[in-house]
């Protein structure tokens, strides 16, 4: 059989060969699920002479490594795991959880430029220290992340690791309307079986136990779950639990009523309990119609012929979200749509679910409207339970100032880090609504003035303390707020902050160096106004880029630095005399730093908002 791209997969090809012509070193696809986004990276690699396939699940790495063989018609390929350690086939596909041990990141086993072309499957989880500890390791020609579900995992933010190169996204909305998966029938279910208030979530989860102890022996929770599924008749059905208890529960709640079913978890040892793949098979064949599963089922298998999903517990993400709405959405021989059941309480974030289930979906924006006017992908509807209404227009008017919300953030993510969090942690580990929220309302920004933000909490330490009464925190918030229409300053201020051993003047060769060095990383050269190709960037004078530095950003520092920045004899741009004065103090060195790396880092996220989601 001869294995060609098609569709999506054809496109996505197109935008990353343009993509690494542009000078992109690495780059994230996002695809819903059911795109064939293993295929593609096997596509892609294909004239690749080694290639790693990185994924945290086994049967996932199964999967990718029959695709690749069908690409390439080539049994050169291994297998770095628990079990094996391959280290000299061409192609080899590693469990994060082998490699990502720092025994195994050694020369010993892999140099870092052994492959040149690595893939990290399921790239949401790249935030974890072992998937870091592969990027950070490995020096490939290319580095792909695939995903489905790209946003914030547990406020994390994956973009920032591909430097928000983002060359190939097609929406769920988008796959839908394509008729490459199947649309969905959403119904939010009043659970009234209990009262939910009480729970509340650390560390962005709800407690397994409290859960567990709302869940298990409720029978009349039981009873109204088993009724909506005779009602819409699901014939292979899945339900997502919050533990191996409550998938138990569950399983034995539905057999005593009639209905075949298997709980499936981790270690299973239950008595209704199946092992995954054998559960797998069984609902495939229709000797089950049911499988409650804890976490094993939210990404990485594919049973295309499910046609029911139930979500059984708080949904704590829109990640989670989509991941497991998308076990569904597989096209299927007899399938015209995915059914959709969501049991929902009163319980803390129920509301979120309108932004899960919008386009702007990623927990973004006024998400869905039950009166109306969201727009769905073709032969798609959503139905909330009136109750639900009524519950939601409750949580709204109680809903927290912009400013509590802020700040309850900023201390989720210091007790996550253990540490008090940088402008970049923050920035990095935040949820995304909570930042969008902070970016639309510019006096509960802590980003506006971090140190202030940091002092009204009462978390300055000692040289913190000394630096706010100085001229160093003014020239800090100058930073912070000065505009951003362009990243020019940014490598000019890079310059200055000479990797922490801060200069007080910078010559024109120091600036220079400054200027190319963070302009010809990745696809950066892109945000140069004189510059039309990689190709173009290099053939550049030195002198012509120097022309450009003092005539955009170091001209506009001189006008609108509020003095800080003055000109010197023997020097291209200097610091005005008195910040010495504050230059000995740690907490300038580090802080000046961090709002550089920070102010970089938003243009990045802005610039992809607006090239790729916005302008598609």
């Amino acid at each position: 059989m001869l294995y060609e791209p098609r569709g999506a997969q054809i496109e996505a090809l197109c935008a990353l060969r343009n993509s690494r012509e542009e000078g992109a070193e690495k780059g994230i696809v996002q695809a819903a699920t059911g795109i064939g986004k293993t295929y593609l990276a096997a596509f892609d690699s294909a004239d690749y002479k080694t290639v790693l396939f990185v994924a945290h699940r086994e049967e996932i790495l199964r999967q990718a490594a029959r695709s690749f063989h069908n690409v390439r018609s080539s049994d050169d390929f291994g297998f770095f795991d628990g079990e094996t350690k391959c280290t000299d086939r061409s192609v080899i596909f590693a469990s994060v959880a082998t490699l990502g041990n720092e025994r195994y990141l050694d020369p010993e086993y892999f140099s870092p430029d052994y492959f040149e072309y690595i893939v990290i499957d399921e790239f949401h989880h790249a935030v974890t220290d072992q998937y870091r500890k592969i990027v950070g390791y490995f020096k490939p020609k290319f580095l792909l992340g695939l995903t489905a579900t790209p946003d914030r995992m547990d406020g994390r933010n994956i973009y920032e690791i591909c430097d928000y190169n983002v060359p190939y996204e097609i929406p769920l909305k988008d796959a839908i309307n394509k008729g490459m998966l199947v649309p969905f029938h959403y119904y939010g279910i009043y659970d009234d079986s209990g009262d939910y208030s009480g729970l509340k979530m650390h560390r962005g989860k709800y407690d397994i136990d409290e859960l567990n102890v709302r869940y298990i022996g409720n029978e009349r929770r039981n009873e109204l779950i088993y009724k909506h599924f005779c009602k819409f008749g699901a014939k292979k059905a899945l339900g997502f639990c919050c533990s191996r208890k409550h998938a138990e529960e569950m399983a034995g709640a539905f057999c005593r009523r009639g209905i075949p079913s298997v709980a499936v978890y981790s270690n299973s040892d239950g008595e209704y309990s199946e092992e995954r793949s054998a559960a797998i098979d069984k609902l495939k064949s229709g000797e089950i119609r049911v499988i409650f599963s804890v976490d094993m089922f939210n990404e990485g298998v594919d049973i295309p012929s499910v046609d029911m999903v139930m979500f059984l517990r708080p949904t704590e993400s829109p990640v989670i979200f989509m991941q497991q709405l998308g076990r569904g959405l597989r096209k299927s021989r007899g399938k015209d749509y995915l059914i959709v059941l969501d049991f929902i309480g009163n319980f803390e974030n129920a509301g979120k679910v309108r932004n899960y289930l919008s386009e702007s979906g990623r927990g973004r924006g006024n998400g869905i409207n039950p009166a109306g006017g969201s727009v769905l992908p073709d032969g798609c509807m959503i139905d909330f339970d009136m109750r639900l209404i009524d519950l939601f227009d409750e949580m709204d008017r109680k809903q927290k100032k912009a400013a509590d919300i802020v700040k309850a953030e900023y201390f989720r993510v210091k007790d996550q880090l253990g540490h008090i969090p940088s402008r970049m942690d923050l920035f990095t580990y935040m949820a995304d609504d909570v930042y969008m929220l902070a970016l639309r309302n510019s006096k509960n920004n802590p980003f506006k003035d971090y140190l202030g933000f940091l002092k009204g909490l009462g978390e300055l330490d000692g040289d913190e303390e000394r630096l706010c009464g100085t001229i160093g925190r003014e020239f800090i918030h100058l930073i912070e707020n000065t505009n951003m229409a362009k990243v020019y300053k940014m490598p000019v201020l890079k310059a200055f902050y000479n990797d922490g051993v801060v200069r007080t003047a910078v010559t024109a060769d120091q600036l220079l160096e400054s200027w190319k060095s963070f302009f010809s990383s990745g696809t950066n050269w892109k945000d140069l106004s004189y510059v039309s190709s990689r190709d173009n960037f290099s053939e550049i004078s030195d002198r012509e880029h120097l022309r450009k530095i003092v005539e955009m950003p170091v001209h506009f520092l001189l006008e609108s630095g509020k003095g800080f920045f003055v000109e010197k004899e023997g020097y291209a741009l200097a610091l005005r005399d008195d910040l010495k004065d504050v230059m000995g103090n740690p907490a300038f060195v580090k802080h000046f730093g961090d709002v550089i790396d920070y102010r970089a880092m938003d243009y990045y996220r802005r610039r992809y908002i607006i090239t790729v989601r916005l302008n598609p």
